[in-house]
């Protein structure tokens, strides 16, 4: 048994595909479902997404808008590069077996659909500002920015090349002449394994450094200079500029990422309306396999 959808059957084995690969997905939330009943309703889902796939593909092979022959070629040669497509002369296969005919036939069926579902998409509500204000103030949170701050370091790494003692009188002599009032930066430039810019690490939010570094300067007020601490790098001295509390980024600098969110979702609704009115009209029959 199988489905005629508008005069084109389509056999059973396809939706038993379709139930399949979308089994690890739904599993999980009809776990608590009785197993016939979680099939049924399995199977039911597959029906449904092998009919509307059926129905786009056919209103986008009826528009006689043609495609470029040359779009064509080029995903055909991603699909088939021209090292190994050892093609047969006579028989216009592969050696792997493909029929490139058929793949032509079957990317341009793929180009006419994403075609169709841009033209669907493209006459979707653009977003108003008011909806992009309301988007914006409920969900503030993911517009969060982490507390930011500002630090410069001296440090003497410690690895396999590296001696531990050795890196430690090296840090020691750093911090003699920061004692002795030398400016950080030059200190940094003449003494630290990251030498130039003065040791500067500019602007970081909190999270992103290796801990032992982050618990030593975050307490620090601007301008104080650490005592010689220990990282998983090795040895470091460090000194806080400044900081920043954390905050919400201004709509302005955000406003572009929602308006693509509020478009892919006008897209998405504009298109399941279209698949819906599309279904609504389609004749669709259990059949027997011809």
């Amino acid at each position: 048994m199988g489905l005629q959808i508008n005069g084109e059957y389509v056999d059973d084995v396809i939706i038993r595909q379709e139930a399949a690969s979308m089994r690890p997905r739904y599993e999980e939330m009809m776990q608590d479902m009785d197993p016939i009943a979680r099939e049924m309703q399995l199977r039911d889902w597959a029906r449904e997404n092998v009919i509307e796939r059926v129905l786009l593909r056919q209103a986008a092979i009826a528009d006689p808008a043609p495609i470029p022959p040359e779009e064509i070629d080029e995903r055909l040669t991603a699909m088939f590069p021209p090292a190994g497509d050892l093609e047969d002369c006579e028989t216009g296969t592969t050696r792997a077996g493909v029929d490139k005919e058929a793949a032509r036939k079957d990317i341009e069926a793929q180009i006419r659909i994403e075609r169709l579902i841009r033209a669907v998409g493209d006459k979707a509500p653009k977003p108003k500002q008011k909806e992009i204000a309301e988007f914006y103030k409920a969900n503030r949170d993911e517009f969060k920015t982490a507390p930011m701050l500002h630090a410069s370091h001296i440090v003497k790494n410690v690895n396999d090349g590296d001696d531990e003692a050795a890196a430690l009188e090296a840090i020691r002599a750093a911090a003699a002449d920061l004692k002795e009032g030398k400016p950080f930066a030059d200190v940094a430039n003449q003494h630290s394994d990251c030498a130039g810019q003065g040791g500067s690490l500019g602007w970081f939010p909190l999270g992103e450094m290796v801990e032992e570094f982050e618990e030593t300067i975050l307490p620090m007020k601007p301008g104080e200079v650490s005592g010689i601490f220990r990282s998983s790098f090795g040895w470091h001295i460090a000194t806080l500029h400044e900081k920043k509390p954390e905050g919400v980024r201004p709509l302005d600098d955000v406003k572009e990422q929602i308006v693509a969110a509020l478009s892919r979702a006008a897209q998405e609704k504009a298109l399941e309306a279209y698949v819906d009115a599309m279904r609504a009209k389609a004749e669709v029959n259990t059949v027997k396999k011809p």
